[in-house]
């Protein structure tokens, strides 16, 4: 008994020690290497050893054995990738190399290709008549070519998502054939494709929680009742409905099934947004130092779609607050009413100067045919002033227009593009305005990306007045320096003084930059800059200043987040860290 006991005892010890072992305490134990794949092709071809590469894939922990028996799965899948790129007779051999780790050597001597003989791919039907419907662009499917599966079947699927798009669902492939004769080295393709009658867009009908005018949502239609098909137009009218800003759901079924004579009923479901939203946000430059913002928006207050909202802005320098109302135009998108007012304190930074603005008037927003985004503008403003000893009550009607274009592949942290901006207002002696004044603006920027990491930034701007200087309220004259304008110079330094060495703003305004920047990392970049402006009250050679600098930029979600030590290399500059954000266009 007591012998039984005993083995009892060591049986439970041994389990607890492989338990132990296994489970508590587990040596570490090499990984085996993952064995390499060797291919060589004869006479050198990239694309041919890439495609015999990705055929075979990766082969994993075998040891030597385990690849001998693999070599000729490996051969034969090295074979079809060949033919896949018209290489029907090359010679194949393998080896296997045991070393640590093992390696397989494919040997490819490729041979002559299969060559294109007879090419006809063609298009039957209405929508052989149809400009957008092109053949598939692919030079290398011709006589003479080398035979490529790949761009065979491309090309196909190229000719059916056309029809997809464009409504052609009842066309199909009449003919679709490739014969290959591999010992005479030629290949034949026939493809012919008979579209159908094209199908249309029928009515929009509208389901769900909608409060708007039928018409408002129809004017956001990028077509009528009736158009030919294009899945293009459903694309566009949902991202419209999205972007308007009245609705938290869009869905839109526009599908061939339910069509009847060849025409779809387009099927909207829509769920209203919450009426009103509140935001609040802060901020920091070394322009203006902290700043909070703070907006309120009705987001749609009638069956018209109109809208109305309050915003305020503060900062050491400035503060204003405003109050409008939209009304949407023919196309809601991007044509609207807009009027404003608003009330804003200034100060000039580093002076005694003060600027109270009172301003307000319509605004009409309208996207142009040439795709140049217009506003014309009717301000009243009255200011009241204070340039040192100079005190002054500027009352002006501005009737005015601004045109601005964008062009980018990303609005938030684009990698090419420009934007250009031009504004003129005038004001008339009589005409609720108590001087004569012409005021313009116009600024450039451009970027561009090359070879990845290496980016050019650009940037230009120009402003001039015309009217007697004393009369030119602060809002309307010019300054410079800053980070957005010529760094290594405080905010606003850059102007004419008066006699007592104060700033007054110039008749006129130069500033430009260029900048480059390289990638470090994906969201980190290193730059390099050099800017150079002033603000003047003459018409004359500016005595323009000079800043250059080094910089870091890191890509936060809302646009690039920009850190810049300058050196201003004239009189008023020093060296001055500044700090901005936003989209670099």
């Amino acid at each position: 008994m007591r012998f039984i006991y005993v083995l009892a005892q060591r049986a439970l010890l041994v389990c607890v020690l492989v338990l132990l072992t296994a489970v508590v305490l587990p040596l570490p134990v090499a990984q085996a290497a993952q064995a390499r794949l060797e291919v060589e092709v004869t006479p050198r071809s990239a694309a041919l050893r890439k495609n015999i590469e990705a055929h075979i894939g990766s082969l994993g922990e075998r040891d030597a054995a385990a690849l001998q028996r693999y070599r000729r799965t490996a051969e034969a899948q090295a074979r079809r990738a060949a033919e896949a790129l018209g290489y029907y007779q090359p010679e194949i051999s393998s080896q296997v190399i045991d070393e640590d780790p093992p390696r397989l050597r494919i040997e490819v001597l490729r041979g002559e290709p299969v060559r294109l003989r007879n090419v006809d791919i063609r298009i039957e039907g209405p929508a052989a008549q149809q400009e957008q419907f092109r053949l598939p662009d692919e030079p290398q499917l011709a006589p003479g070519k080398r035979l490529d599966h790949g761009r065979y079947e491309a090309a196909k699927r190229s000719i059916q998502t056309q029809a997809s798009r464009f409504g052609y669902f009842d066309g199909r492939f009449q003919r679709q054939s490739l014969l290959i004769d591999p010992q005479a080295g030629y290949a034949d393709i026939e493809l012919v494709f008979k579209s159908g009658e094209r199908y249309r867009l029928g009515e929009s009908l509208f389901y769900g929680e909608s409060l708007l005018d039928l018409d408002l949502l129809q004017r956001m239609q990028p077509f009528a009742a009736g158009s030919a098909y294009d899945a293009e137009l459903i694309a566009e009218f949902y991202q419209a409905l999205q972007s308007s800003g009245y609705f938290s759901t869009v869905r839109i079924d526009a599908e061939p099934s339910s069509a009847l004579e060849r025409v779809i009923p387009v099927k909207v479901e829509l769920g209203l947004r919450e009426p009103r939203s509140f935001g609040v946000g802060v901020g920091f430059s070394t322009d203006v130092g902290p700043r909070g913002r703070a907006d309120w928006t009705r987001h749609w207050a009638n069956s018209q779609g109109h809208s109305y909202g309050a915003e305020m802005e503060l900062s050491a320098p400035r503060q204003n607050v405003g109050l409008w109302y939209e009304v949407p135009g023919t196309k809601p998108l991007t044509d609207k009413l807009r009027l404003a007012g608003g009330y804003q304190n200034e100060e000039i930074a580093d002076t005694d100067s003060l600027s109270r603005l009172l301003r307000l008037g319509p605004e009409w927003h309208s996207l142009r045919p040439s795709g140049w985004q217009r506003v014309l503008s009717l301000k009243w403003q009255r200011e009241d002033y204070r340039f040192g000893d100079d005190n002054g009550l500027s009352t002006l009607l501005l009737p005015g227009v601004s045109y601005s274009w964008l062009e980018s592949d990303n609005r938030i942290d684009p990698s090419r593009g420009y934007r250009l901006m031009f504004e003129v207002q005038a004001a008339k002696e009589g005409l609720l305005s108590d001087t004569d004044l012409i005021h313009a603006t116009a600024s450039a920027k451009g970027l561009i990306t090359l070879w990845e990491r290496h980016r050019l930034l650009g940037r230009a701007q120009v402003g001039g007045t015309v009217s007697d200087y004393e009369s030119v309220p602060p809002s309307l004259r010019f300054f410079a320096g800053g980070d957005q304008s010529v760094r290594g110079y405080d905010y606003q330094s850059l102007s004419p003084r008066n006699a007592q060495d104060e700033r007054i703003g110039g008749r006129y305004m130069v500033a430009g930059s260029l900048e480059y920047q390289y990638s470090v990392a994906e969201k980190w970049r290193i730059a390099a800059f050099v800017d150079q402006g002033n603000a003047f009250r003459d018409f004359e050679m500016p005595d323009l200043k000079t800043g250059v600098g080094v910089g870091l930029r890191w890509v936060s979600p809302v646009g690039p987040l920009r850190l810049d030590l300058a050196n201003g290399l004239d009189d008023d500059g020093g060296i001055r860290l500044h700090f901005s954000m936003g989209p670099e266009l």
